[in-house]
């Protein structure tokens, strides 16, 4: 069979090459040529661990191609997947305006059956947008079917989520269209991964609603953890007998400053407006994402809490990208923490595996490091941002004797706090006990809540 996909973006791209893992002949068309030539070459546009060499592997093996002739990649393929983004619009709502595009310019040229597959997060109801608007622009009436089949991958996992998937999700009402789909996922079928098949309706909003539930998770242990810190009890040890009870599950309970990156943000948002617009108020979604916007800024609160007065500080951050094995720093939550500590007056001098040159373009303010131990010369606190697995096995005497002063502020837990007492180091984590000898006589004196605001 052979498919093209509309967008190399993330999705696009990570789709193409794990279809062609399968033995499909996969055509990914972008309207870059710029992309589309560098992407000939083997060379990606983003960061994803294992997908340099399988699209490597499979450009060797004729079966992934890239082009920018949208009308190639229209007649080559019996399935056309639509992988264009769908960023959030003003009032929270889902843009579908390259959606609409590609819509109209497959209807334009389109000759012949073809099965349309929407990729992209699109609201209830896009299904049937796409089959109007592609109708509307035929030359001649012509058979097709439009398919509603989301993705769930994780960056920095995303070739073992596509590869192995916890499920396929395929909405649509045409049998033709459901057989060519599952004869599509067949490899899936020797691992036994479950195929849940319904209206485009239903699975445009099984999206939305497994995005908006996690989202909840990650908010609602932050809230846990904030309580952890007035209480003096341990987040973590939380989490962890949540986390056995099989009805809730260990995973998205970790305690931090908060979700980010380019899906959970924006998922809630155009939930919550579709929950409006069908006068069906969303309100836990709401809150989740109210709760997530105060993270980060109690996060803010507690660097400032531990170091006084911000201006003219001097501050060593780890970790740029929203999660860790990802260059993508699209609403980051340290990303919005750095520039809270800069409009501050702080120096944020900042080291990341792979986001570090997309965040010094974000916020030119940052001082570029090379390493984590050029991070904390002469700086007057360590804050960890993002738990890359390189942090987690610090040099941690060397780090003290780099620092004006021994203050480590962990915003991802990734360390003992024991561990860190017994080397010296004032530690503050989040929703656990802070340890060690306070930072200064300056901080105990402040009143928590003057930063409120600062990320709003």
């Amino acid at each position: 069979m052979n498919i093209s996909i509309i967008g190399t973006g993330y999705v696009g791209l990570v789709t193409g090459a794990c279809f062609a893992e399968f033995g499909v002949t996969v055509t990914c068309m972008d309207t870059n040529p710029h992309r589309i030539q560098q992407l000939q070459s083997g060379e990606l546009p983003f960061f994803e661990p294992g997908l340099l060499e399988l699209v490597k592997k499979n450009i060797q093996a004729n079966r992934l191609h890239f082009t920018s002739d949208l009308q190639q990649a229209i007649d080559d393929a019996l399935v056309i997947m639509i992988a264009v983004g769908t960023p959030s619009s003003e009032d929270g709502s889902a843009d579908l305006s390259m959606v609409d595009h590609v819509a109209k310019s497959i209807g334009e040229r389109m000759n012949g059956y073809k099965v349309i597959v929407t990729k992209s997060t699109v609201p209830v109801g896009t299904a049937d947008r796409i089959s109007e608007i592609i109708r509307l622009h035929q030359p001649f009436p012509c058979r097709f079917d439009v398919v509603s089949n989301p993705e769930f991958l994780r960056e920095g996992s995303a070739i073992e989520d596509c590869l192995h998937p916890n499920r396929v999700v395929i909405g649509t009402d045409s049998p033709q269209a459901i057989a060519i789909m599952k004869d599509l996922y067949r490899p899936l079928y020797l691992i036994e991964t479950p195929i849940v098949v319904t209206t485009t309706q239903t699975s445009e909003l099984i999206k939305y609603a497994s995005n908006a539930f996690l989202a909840t998770k990650i908010s609602f242990i932050n809230e846990i953890a904030n309580l952890c810190e007035r209480v003096q009890a341990d987040v973590q040890v939380v989490a962890k007998g949540m986390g056995l009870d099989n009805r809730i599950g260990s995973k998205f309970l970790h305690a931090g400053p908060g979700f980010g990156g380019s899906c959970f943000g924006k998922d809630t948002a155009a939930l919550i407006h579709l929950g409006e617009s069908v006068d069906s108020p969303m309100h836990i979604t709401r809150a989740t994402k109210h709760v997530n916007d105060l993270q980060r800024q109690s996060m803010v609160e507690k660097i400032h809490t531990t170091l006084g007065d911000l201006s003219g500080k001097t501050i060593g951050f780890l970790g740029l990208s929203f999660k860790p094995n990802t260059n993508d720093i699209r609403d980051s939550p340290a990303i919005a923490i750095a520039s809270a500590l800069l409009d501050h007056g702080a120096t944020v001098q900042a080291y990341d595996p792979e986001a570090l040159e997309e965040a010094c373009l974000s916020l030119p303010a940052l001082r570029p490091c090379h390493d984590p131990y050029e991070v904390v010369e002469q700086a007057d606190v360590l804050v960890l941002a993002t738990e890359w697995n390189q942090f987690r096995q610090l040099d941690l005497p060397r780090i003290k004797s780099l620092l004006r002063q021994p203050i480590m502020v962990d915003l991802r837990n990734i360390y003992d706090p024991p561990t860190l007492e017994d080397l010296g180091f004032s530690y503050i984590s989040v929703g656990r006990t802070p340890v060690g000898p306070p930072a200064s006589s300056e901080a105990a004196n402040l009143s928590v809540g003057r930063f409120v605001g600062v990320l709003s």
